[in-house]
């Protein structure tokens, strides 16, 4: 049925009525969009039209929601899929906002068998085969605060669990080595726990030694934040993210007269 979703597709897209004003202005308010070609953005804008079309998003606790929130969410969640597919995102259809950070209540055992509940405050959280759940107050400091990025990092998770729960290992496309992308995470993050452990200043958020699915999430934030920074610290990393998203946000960042330079040069 490929041949219907690119004809609904392309039925949704001649009939969109985004308003250019807001979309210029949402593109130019974040660094990692404004850095992207003409193409790129145009290709951008197709996605972010068709994730207003296909998801719910909606407030909780009485946030009443704008055009400029849903707009800002939907272009950073499709900056990661800017080259891959909207299909990426398949299986759930829900974005939710809060207002502020929302409290998570989970139940665990301990190793005694011993049951205990325990309340969380949170920024963001991502469900399986479920809905994205996000505190405006953290999205909303996209591109203030150099490699925090929430509405990035929950949806990073997304990719992480289309293969099941996030593990900090997605799908990876034909032509990716599963053993080459689990040794330069493994050494990556083994390398930045032990340096969280030694209480080192971390210019990546230390939540990322939490487990390997939280590595995966919060260095894609950084990956798209604060690109060079990933690369010079985990060039394997940078790599291997480069390949799963398509994108060189590095490369992407530079003067257009050194990117056509560099272009040549490989060519």
């Amino acid at each position: 049925m490929g041949w219907f979703k690119q004809w609904r597709r392309a039925r949704i897209l001649r009939r969109a009525t985004l308003d250019e004003q807001l979309w210029r202005r949402t593109v130019g308010a974040f660094p990692f969009t404004r850095t992207l070609s003409e193409a790129d953005r145009a290709r951008l804008k197709d996605w972010v039209i068709l994730f207003l079309e296909q998801k719910s998003i909606h407030g909780a606790a009485g946030f009443g929601l704008r055009d400029d929130i849903r707009m800002a969410i939907a272009v950073q969640a499709c900056l990661l899929i800017l080259n891959l597919d909207l299909d990426y995102y398949r299986g759930w259809a829900e974005v939710i906002i809060y207002p502020d950070e929302f409290v998570a209540e989970y139940e665990y055992l301990d190793e005694n068998g011993v049951a205990h509940v325990v309340k969380e405050p949170l920024s963001g959280e991502s469900w399986l085969r479920g809905p994205v759940i996000l505190s405006w107050a953290d999205a909303e400091a996209a591109g203030q605060v150099a490699g925090y990025n929430v509405v990035i990092h929950e949806f990073a998770h997304k990719l992480d669990m289309l293969n099941g729960d996030a593990d900090g290992f997605p799908p990876l496309h034909g032509g990716m080595n599963r053993e080459t992308w689990s040794r330069a995470f493994t050494a990556a993050y083994d390398d930045f726990c032990a340096r969280v452990d030694r209480g080192d200043m971390m210019p990546i958020d230390p939540y990322a030694a939490e487990n390997p699915a939280e590595f995966f999430a919060v260095v894609s934030e950084a990956f798209f934040e604060m690109p060079s920074r990933v690369q010079a610290d985990y060039p394997e990393v940078y790599r291997q993210l480069a390949l799963f998203y398509r994108q060189d946000p590095v490369l992407c960042q530079r003067p257009a007269a050194d990117r056509t330079r560099r272009a040549m040069v490989n060519g």
